[in-house]
């Protein structure tokens, strides 16, 4: 009997500790709540309306009758015209469309005489989701079925598979892990490490020295930035090396936007840093931000595939606008101009998640 009594007072010592940590019992009811929402509502393997253009040189009544078969399907969003498919393998070099629709000038005789096929369908084939999605395309039975000849191909479309033509799914895998990882490590590093200096006493040593709360914020972040760098070369030098990942873009590129990547990461490491008293709490504040990162980003499922209202939060993490410019630089060759909306992005998240950690410090000190 004194055995239980005393296991009971130390699970009612226990609960009366986790109902006085705020953070904690948050975390209890969110993750479950967040993951439930994420899972069951943004994560869609269904994949629908994803960004597509089309260049329809014929434009008779059989081409505009296609293209209204494709848009009601659902799966792509026809929602751009472009001249030629010169055009539209710069919007998808430019990552500003999945699936590009190519119907050639003569499409007419090429329905009649079924001879090959009646057009193209140019896709972003570096996610093996968008592939197969880009494929059900070909299977649409369209209204001028009634027309074709007894030994017309099954196939409407020529599927034009870029950036990935062997199909392996490392390719698109390997730059989002870049992000992925980089997100994990660095949060994570700075956001326990000002907490630990608080634990250990040493904060109120480096308060009482001429060193400036900006110089501190800076003076943490700067090794880190190193670290990561270093881990950013260990990811590609193994996906090469195992997986012949290849970057097609400048790699000068790759390195600019991973350092504003990882001085954003560790800005938010440092603002939670602010927030959390312990590193338990700090370590729970980056898990919660970590997972829809990983989720909602673009990293794991397509982008347009997602609600709309997931989309919107995707757009305020970083992860997402990461995302979308390591895989440009890596496997489409883009450059940093033809993405500064994504930089601009990165820029500002910086520039206010260290005014925040630099104002929420100084709170504290007073």
């Amino acid at each position: 009997m004194q055995s239980l009594t005393r296991i009971f007072a130390v699970m009612h010592k226990e609960f009366l500790q986790m109902s006085r940590d705020r953070l904690t019992f948050a975390m209890i009811s969110a993750i479950p709540l967040i993951q439930l929402l994420m899972f069951g509502y943004a994560i869609n393997t269904d994949v629908r309306n994803l960004s597509a253009a089309y260049a329809d040189e014929a434009d008779t009544h059989l081409s505009r009758q296609l293209l209204a078969d494709m848009a009601t399907s659902q799966v792509i969003a026809l929602n751009r015209r472009v001249a030629s498919a010169a055009e539209l393998i710069e919007l998808l070099d430019s990552g500003q469309i999945s699936i590009g629709i190519y119907l050639p000038d003569d499409f007419d005789r090429r329905v009649q005489q079924r001879e090959r096929e009646v057009g193209q369908i140019l896709v972003d084939g570096s996610d093996s989701i968008i592939l197969g999605v880009a494929r059900q395309l070909t299977a649409i039975q369209v209204h001028f079925d009634s027309q074709l000849p007894m030994h017309a191909p099954n196939n409407v479309f020529e599927v034009r598979n870029y950036y990935n033509p062997e199909r392996r799914s490392a390719v698109n895998i390997v730059p989002g892990l870049v992000g992925v990882i980089l997100t994990m490590t660095m949060v994570l590093f700075t956001a326990v490490a000002i907490v630990r200096e608080k634990e250990r006493g040493n904060m109120e040593l480096l308060i009482n020295t001429p060193v400036k709360i900006s110089e501190l914020m800076l003076g943490k972040i700067i090794p880190y930035i190193l670290i990561g760098l270093i881990q950013l070369v260990i990811i590609f030098a193994l996906g090469w090396y195992f997986f012949q990942v290849p970057i097609r873009g400048s790699e000068l590129d790759v390195l600019f936007a991973s350092l504003i990547f990882i001085a954003t990461n560790l800005a938010l490491g440092l603002l939670f840093s602010t927030l959390a008293a312990t590193q338990f709490q700090a370590m729970q504040m980056t898990f919660f931000f970590f997972l829809p990162s990983i989720l909602l980003s673009g990293f794991m499922f397509p982008f347009d595939g997602m609600p709309q209202l997931a989309q919107n939060i995707a757009e305020a993490l970083p992860l997402t606008h990461f995302n979308r410019l390591i895989r440009g630089i890596v496997l489409r060759g883009a450059d940093m101009s033809s993405m500064r909306d994504e930089v601009l992005a990165l820029v500002w998240f910086f520039i206010v998640a260290l005014s925040l950690a630099i104002l929420r410090f100084r709170k504290r000190l007073d």
